[in-house]
């Protein structure tokens, strides 16, 4: 078989692809599989088994990927393959397998220390992106809108930064630590307000009404531009597909007339 075969099969299935299509819903049922054991305190042998045999099948994706990544970014090179593992996806996958290499050999003394991360292995349901149409349009709408989003989240950055000064000076005794400040500022622009830490003056409680109701703004403000965002992309979306269906439909009725 073929390195481009290869590729062709492991790539999201498009059209009538058949093997690739298997691929896609075997490594889904995998991803599913594998999450199983994090569900569990006890590694029973059966769960282990599953652990291995999963992560095995990760191994092997990965490496089959790494081997037809010049197809991948279309540039036949050394560059390509060097370029792949820095990829978000092959990070995440390299991520969701190192925890369980010192289940598949404990010979791994460097890698032991990732027994302290084992829920890094949840990071396995990221996996299933590359397989779902709907990950992939919040992935465009999430790059189209990144310089939007990446400016509300320094506003609500520096409001909860601001925020924490004020009320750590105000409350010294209910804020022992500015941790802890930090830490209200962030549950109450969220609206939360777990209640554990708390202002007990008057103008520390009127700070937190402010803090609570400019919260809400700030919250607001990534939910309606993500939204924009979506219905942009499903516009785009719907578009292409009356596009392609307008030149089948051409030639359709240019066939029939020859």
């Amino acid at each position: 078989m073929s390195r481009k075969r290869i590729y062709e099969i492991i790539e999201k299935s498009e059209g009538n692809d058949i093997p690739s299509a298997i691929y896609d819903y075997s490594m889904i049922v995998v991803i599913i599989a594998s999450l199983v054991p994090l569900a569990f305190k006890v590694d029973t042998p059966t769960l282990k088994i599953v652990d291995r045999v999963t992560v095995s099948v990760f191994i092997l994706d990965y490496l089959l990927r790494w081997l037809t990544a010049d197809y991948k970014f279309s540039e036949r090179s050394w560059k390509s393959f060097a370029r792949y593992p820095f990829s978000m996806m092959a990070i995440i996958d390299l991520l969701s397998i190192l925890p369980s290499l010192t289940v598949i050999n404990s010979g791994f003394k460097v890698l032991r220390v990732l027994r302290m991360i084992r829920a890094l292995r949840v990071l396995r349901v990221f996996k299933a992106m590359r397989y779902s149409k709907s990950f992939e349009i919040i992935g465009n709408v999430l790059h189209a809108s990144k310089d939007s989003l990446i400016a509300v989240c320094c506003l609500a950055g520096g409001y909860i930064l601001v925020s924490a000064l004020i009320i750590f000076n105000v409350e010294p005794d209910s804020f022992r630590r500015f941790f802890d400040a930090m830490y209200w500022a962030t549950v109450s622009l969220t609206t939360v307000g777990y209640g554990d830490i708390y202002p007990v003056s008057t103008i520390g409680r009127v700070i937190t009404m402010i803090s609570s109701i400019f919260g809400i703004a700030i919250v607001a403000l990534p939910a309606g531009i993500i939204t924009a965002g979506y219905m942009t992309e499903i516009e785009k979306i719907n578009h292409k597909q009356d596009t392609d269906s307008s030149s089948t439909e051409a030639v359709t009725s240019t066939s029939l007339e020859d």
